[in-house]
């Protein structure tokens, strides 16, 4: 029997501390299903969220990255069942009628919502999920294994399939957190020469082990990659630390593609000469398609993207955060319901 409340991870004020206090379980409505939660990983675009001096909806249940069992099903569900497996996403929903939903990059859409933003997420051990936003995930993956790639994996995966490399080209990955180190394997699997960037050592030690050709301080890193490397046919910054920016920017070859793929509040400023004389290509990654999703899943069944992750209970989860902003988490942290 579904019970009338659960715990779940909270913000009540904007900048607010994390919490964790039993909110109310709501019933499905029109399309949508309730999932009984098994786990959700916990993102660095949660702790973004709870920096942002305005929210758009107080209390906030956090969380996007979750892997649950279908629970109850509203009217007019079709395709899933009570009991089957799914995986959810920071997409809750889109228009699906713009320009953007219709070409296949329904994650640009401006009248998304997202969970753990506009709607309540699923950091929870109940969470109410529009239908057509669910994804399938193989049920051979473990609930912890599979929740950072609901993110962090379809994230690192998009970005490097933004980058458009091809075999035998290098890639200098900036941030070696909970995307980095499925980066480094994603950009192995695709037949990459791999930089590993950081400011941990024992997160370079990680990135060798997982196959980074080289794996650099982040000081004087774009520096060390032109005299080693002759400069990167593509960096991708999966931090949103300013100073990553910059020293990936001056990674680059001529003609190379700057990839900024974390969040952050802080500015950086274009070195506006260098970008035009340099043909130096800049942009924005945000997920990826559907098809990169199922593409991550299928990988992580065959091994490659599998995430390094510390299992935590939810009571545990403010105190992880804190943790996540001293950057102290090996790979990807996971709340296990």
């Amino acid at each position: 029997m579904t019970p009338s409340h659960t715990a779940a991870a909270i913000l009540t004020a904007p900048r607010g501390a994390v919490t964790v206090a039993s909110v109310p379980v709501a019933e499905p409505g029109t399309g949508e299903v309730l999932v009984r939660m098994e786990a959700c990983g916990l993102c660095h675009s949660d702790l973004f969220v709870a920096s942002l001096e305005k929210l758009p909806l107080l209390p906030l249940t956090l969380g996007h990255e979750g892997i649950g069992r279908v629970e109850a099903l509203g009217a007019g569900v079709e395709g899933f069942a009570v009991g089957d497996r799914a995986g959810i996403t920071f997409l809750a929903s889109t228009c699906g009628a713009c320009e953007l939903c219709l070409s296949g990059r329904e994650r640009f859409c401006p009248r998304q919502l997202n969970f753990g933003y506009t709607v309540n997420g699923v950091l929870a051990g109940y969470a109410v999920v529009p239908a057509p936003f669910l994804v399938r995930v193989p049920d051979a993956l473990p609930a912890a294994e599979a929740a950072p790639l609901c993110c962090a994996g379809w994230t690192a995966y998009g970005a490097l399939r933004e980058a458009g490399l091809r075999p035998g080209q290098s890639v200098a990955l900036f941030g070696m957190g909970g995307l980095g180190h499925l980066a480094i394997q994603y950009a192995r699997h695709l037949g990459l020469r791999v930089a590993a960037v950081d400011v941990s050592e024992s997160k370079l030690e990680m990135a060798r082990s997982l196959g980074a050709d080289l794996a650099l301080a982040a000081e004087n890193a774009g520096r060390t990659l032109q005299k080693q490397w002759g400069g990167a046919d593509a960096a991708i910054v999966l931090t949103g630390s300013p100073a990553a920016i910059q020293q990936a920017f001056r990674s680059l070859k001529r003609t190379g593609t700057l990839i900024t793929s974390g969040l952050s509040t802080n500015q950086y400023e274009l070195p506006i000469v260098d970008t035009v004389l340099k043909g130096i290509s800049i942009r924005g990654s945000y997920l990826g398609t559907r098809a990169d999703l199922d593409e991550v899943f299928r990988l992580a069944q065959s091994g490659v993207g599998r995430a390094h992750i510390e299992r935590h209970s939810l009571d545990q989860a403010p105190a992880v955060f804190e943790r996540m902003r001293q950057g102290e988490i090996l790979g990807r942290a996971v709340v296990v319901f």
